[in-house]
Order: C-alpha cells, then sequence, then structure tokens
C-alpha cells in the first residue's frame, strides 16, 4: 500500500518548518504535522542568535527580510576573577556580520506563516502520541490512536520524546534567566559572553537594549527571578561589570533549567530526528538552533537529489546519519567543552583558562577556525 506521504514531519517549531519550507518544489507528498497554531506554539521569550550560516538558509527561503534582527560585528569573550580575553571581530573575519540576534517567537511565527502561504506542504493539525517503524513505511499515530499517517520518511522535530532512540542526559545542575536590559551606554553592536564559576553570562544587541542570557545555579536564578528590578540590576551590575555603564532598565525575566541531550543515533527504521529531537544543547555560544538548521538543511537537499523509491531507506538514512555525525559530534563537544572549563573556580583552570584566551586572542588563525566553526558549522 502506498503511504499517505514521502516525508512526514512532525513538529512544526522553527527546524520543523525550515525543513518543510526547504522541500517546496520537489514534487514530493509532504505532510507537516502540529497540534498548535503556529503563535500558540512559539510563547518562547528567548533571544536567539543565529549564525551567517542560518542566515543564508533563512534567504533561500525568502523570509530573512521580514524577521526583525540585530547584526553582532564583535563578541567579547572573558572570565570572572581571571585573566585573559579575546574579541572575535566580523571584519577580521570576513563575515558581514558574526550573528544575528532574533526573538525565538518571531523567528517561529514568521517561518510558520511561511509555510502556510507555501504550496506542497499539507499542514495537519493533531497531536502525535504515537510512532510506529515498519520495513516500507513509518507510522504517526494521532490523539487517542484512531488514526494513523504514514510516510516514506518519518522526520521528528519535536523534541524527540517520541522516538525510541537512546537519549543519553547530562546535567549541569544550571539555570538560565533571560530578560533584556537597557544600558548607560549604546552596545555598537557588541556581544559579550562572560564565564562565572556559576555558568555563562551574555549579553546579546537587541534593537537598542541587550538580550540577557545568564546561566547560573537554580537557588541563584529563582532569587534572580523574585528581586525587586533595582536589586536585580545590582546583582547583574556585579556579575557584568561597567563594561555598558550603568544597567538602567530590565524587561520580564524568564528561567528554564539547561541539560546536554543527545540520541545516540539520530536514525532509525524509515525514521529521523532533527534539531531538539538528535540533540538539546546548552546556550553557551548559541549553536543549538543553528545545528538544528543545518540538520533540516542537509536532509532536505539530499531528498531533493534522490529518487522517491529510496526515501527513508536504511542506506539513504545511514548516508545522512554519517554526514551530520562531524558537524553534530563537534557542536556537541564545543559547548559541553566550554561549559564543563568554566563553570567552576578551581584556581589551576582558572590560569589555564586564562593563557587560553591570551593566547587565542593572540593567534589570528585559531580565531578564524573558531569563528568559521561556530558560523558554518564543520563545513566551514
Amino acid at each position: 500500500m502506498t503511504p499517505d506521504y514521502d516525508v512526514l514531519i512532525v513538529g512544526g517549531g522553527p527546524v520543523g518548518a525550515a525543513a518543510a519550507l526547504a522541500l517546496r518544489g520537489t514534487g514530493l507528498r509532504v505532510g507537516l504535522i502540529e497540534a498548535r497554531t503556529p503563535r500558540a506554539a512559539s510563547p518562547d521569550p528567548r533571544p536567539i542568535a543565529l549564525s551567517q550560516g542560518s542566515r543564508l538558509i533563512l534567504e533561500r527561503f525568502g523570509i530573512w527580510g521580514a524577521l526583525k534582527t540585530t547584526p553582532i560585528e564583535r563578541i567579547h569573550v572573558s572570565q570572572r576573577g581571571g585573566f585573559g580575553r579575546v574579541e572575535l571581530n566580523a571584519g577580521e573575519a570576513r563575515l558581514p556580520a558574526l550573528g544575528h540576534v532574533v526573538d525565538y517567537a518571531q523567528l517561529a511565527d514568521t517561518l510558520a506563516q511561511a509555510l502556510g502561504a507555501a504550496d506542497g506542504c499539507q499542514s495537519i493539525k493533531a497531536r502525535v502520541t504515537k510512532i510506529e517503524a515498519g520495513a516500507d513505511a513509518a507510522s504517526a499515530l494521532t490523539d487517542d490512536g484512531s488514526e494513523r499517517i504514514t510516510a516514506r520518511l518519518l522526520a521528528v522535530a519535536d523534541g524527540g520524546s517520541l522516538t525510541a532512540m537512546a537519549v543519553r542526559t547530562r546535567d549541569y545542575r544550571q539555570t538560565v534567566v533571560t530578560t533584556r536590559v537597557a544600558c548607560a551606554m549604546p552596545h555598537r553592536n557588541v556581544a559579550y559572553e562572560r564565564f562565572t564559576p556559576q555558568g555563562p553570562l551574555a549579553l546579546l544587541p537587541m534593537g537598542e537594549e541587550m538580550a540577557l542570557v545568564w546561566t547560573t545555579s537554580a537557588e541563584h536564578a529563582q532569587l534572580l527571578c523574585e528581586l525587586a528590578e533595582p536589586e536585580f540590576l545590582g546583582e547583574l551590575q556585579k556579575a557584568f561589570g561597567n563594561r555598558l555603564g550603568r544597567f538602567r532598565r530590565a524587561g520580564m525575566r524568564a528561567s528554564y533549567p539547561v541539560a546536554l541531550k543527545m540520541a545516540d543515533r539520530i536514525t532509525d527504521l524509515r525514521v529521523v530526528a532533527l534539531g531538539n529531537a538528535a540533540q538539546t544543547l546548552h546556550p553557551v555560544a548559541g549553536q543549538g538552533l543553528n545545528l538544528g538548521l543545518r540538520d533540516a538543511w542537509e536532509l532536505a537537499m539530499m531528498l531533493r537529489d534522490c529518487n522517491p523509491a529510496e526515501i527513508g531507506t536504511p542506506l539513504q538514512l545511514e548516508r545522512y546519519n554519517v554526514r551530520r555525525r562531524l558537524d553534530r559530534g563537534g557542536g556537541i563537544a564545543f559547548t559541553d567543552g566550554l561549559v564543563r572549563l568554566f563553570s567552576n573556580d578551581i584556581a589551576p583552570l582558572r590560569l589555564a583558562r586564562g593563557l587560553g584566551l591570551a593566547a587565542l586572542g593572540a593567534a589570528a588563525p585559531a580565531k578564524d577556525f573558531v569563528i568559521r566553526r561556530m558560523t558554518f558549522g564543520t563545513r566551514g
């Protein structure tokens, strides 16, 4: 029996929507299943730093101009309580920007609206409760299991709870606090990554303000969210310093715990995991969503070039697994290594970190290597 779809995407967030948009014009039967409406599906207030590589993908979808973004021209990296710092510069790296900061909700909504206006993808409003894989097709069972939707390939981009793939988790025992803050001095399109013993503190240029992504202990995060605005700004001032002058105003604060989650394999029988279904990264260096967009783009490019009869076959999925292995492994190792190296106050490590930052700052080829990997992944 012929499956209902060639490709069925589970999850209508940015990665799922990107995969569907990248398959436009292929003639393939593509479906995207999502339980929530676009705006209800994206209440997340977090800022997202999109790499230049992600910008190129979104430009191909024709949506970049619809996004309200702020470019990052320089990144200043330092550690609290230790020497050594490094500045990464877009001009030195021959790039128009090192990244672009955007509101997650706006990105998700813009992708969803583009998908709704596009031909070639059937949107299905339903909640998937179970996935079943078979030799010739995979099935998504919806709601109470009364409806079964089949596809040659089922791409899961909803966070991975539906797949049977083994997932390893590393609990960092950290929580992220996000908000917007106004500073006395203009940001001049400079982003700051300041490592503290409790976790990294990032300030990203966003419009006229700065988007704060502050990683700390769960107890401290709860306190930060409960403090009155003047006391919160005082805590931020102590942690960050005076490089931007006095912090004058803070918006609403939100918090969420962070952990590393990674599937041992990203492919199974007629099933592939994308984005957070394959790996959920620490927000340090802003690699998670960029890696997920590359997952979606690579899969779509492979599907565009193949015979429909090959879609979802073990050979094709193994090729995809191999193509993504280095980029995925590099992104996981990079973010996990930064967290484990910098989230402590051990004196010998503090000295080693300072020496490493100083050496990186003095070595142009090394800085260029880091920027290229952060921007384009291992293919950079």
